[in-house]
């Protein structure tokens, strides 16, 4: 099933960029501009592109993980966006969305590499 990274980097692209509309047009209800389709753009493309990396260089178990953290991430998107924009909730999603993503493909990349070293040693 992970032998085509291009089309897994391209499903989580167009998902992660469905994902951030969705959240932020008919859930947290706000107007989109086109500053906006930018951002999200950019950031699914990293994430797209991340992925896609991982299993190119056949770290999946770090891709797995990396995946995970951004799911948990989306997940505590829309929480905090349904939980309401009192004292910035809107803020907190966006941030979550970034801490988690960014800290699931860092232990993935610290498992990978904890893995990498005991098969070295063996």
């Amino acid at each position: 099933m992970l032998k085509n990274y291009n089309k897994i980097a391209g499903i989580i692209i167009v998902l992660s960029m469905f994902l951030l509309i969705l959240g932020v047009k008919y859930v947290l209800g706000q107007d989109l501009v086109i500053i906006n389709f930018v951002a999200f753009a950019a950031f699914s493309i990293a994430v797209g592109a991340i992925a896609g990396a991982l299993l190119t260089f056949k770290l999946h178990k770090g891709f797995y993980i990396f995946t995970i953290g951004l799911a948990i991430g989306f997940i505590e998107l829309f929480r905090s966006f349904l939980k309401g924009t009192e004292e910035f909730g809107d803020l907190v999603g966006i941030l979550s969305l970034f801490i988690l993503t960014s800290f699931g493909l860092v232990i993935g990349l610290i498992v990978e590499g904890i893995l990498y070293v005991m098969k070295k040693n063996k």
